[in-house]
């Protein structure tokens, strides 16, 4: 059930990306994409680090919420200074969704359990958002100061995907 989850999470965010890549998103479009998947994991991190007890989760969980509110500073200056005020759309809406939907889960475990749910979403997460900066958001931005931001903090993204899939491994030796 709970791999499920996870994997209708990346789905849904796949055919999300994939419906914005067939209408092609503009600029604007693109800034709430990438402003909600970041506060999306802001979000996430935030609850972790209140509700876990492990501290390599909870080191995770602060990195992601210094990193992501990093990024989002960034694109919203940027955005600022385009004078590109972001529009909401199916694929950010969608993220908001995901992120809500996680959260409320989140919210029904505690303990490894807790750890093993926060840490496999954020392995989906992460690999769906690459994915979706790959096909759908850098190609189609127009603007090269937003493409540029986006293949900026892309290789930071790697980083934090690889970080969770170590700590699932990790988590999976502990029992975890």
């Amino acid at each position: 059930m709970k791999t499920f989850k996870f994997a209708a999470l990346a789905a849904a965010l796949a055919c999300a990306a994939t419906a914005a890549l067939a209408a092609g998103p503009n600029d604007a479009q693109i800034a709430a994409i990438v402003v909600t998947a970041n506060q999306v994991d802001i979000d996430a991190g935030q609850f972790a680090q209140a509700h876990t007890s492990t501290p390599d989760v909870k080191t995770f969980a602060n990195l992601m919420v210094t990193d992501h509110t990093a990024v989002n500073k960034s694109a919203t200056d940027l955005a600022g200074r385009l004078h590109l005020t972001p529009e909401d759309n199916p694929t950010a809406q969608s993220l908001k969704k995901g992120g809500e939907d996680n959260i409320a889960h989140l919210k029904t475990l505690s303990g490894p359990a807790f750890d093993k749910a926060y840490v496999d979403h954020e392995v989906a997460y992460h690999e769906a958002v690459l994915s979706a900066l790959d096909k759908t958001l850098i190609p189609n931005a127009s603007n090269a100061d937003l493409k540029a931001l986006m293949v900026k903090v892309r290789p930071a993204f790697v980083a934090h995907l690889e970080h969770a899939r170590h700590l699932q491994a990790e988590l999976g030796k502990s029992g975890g």
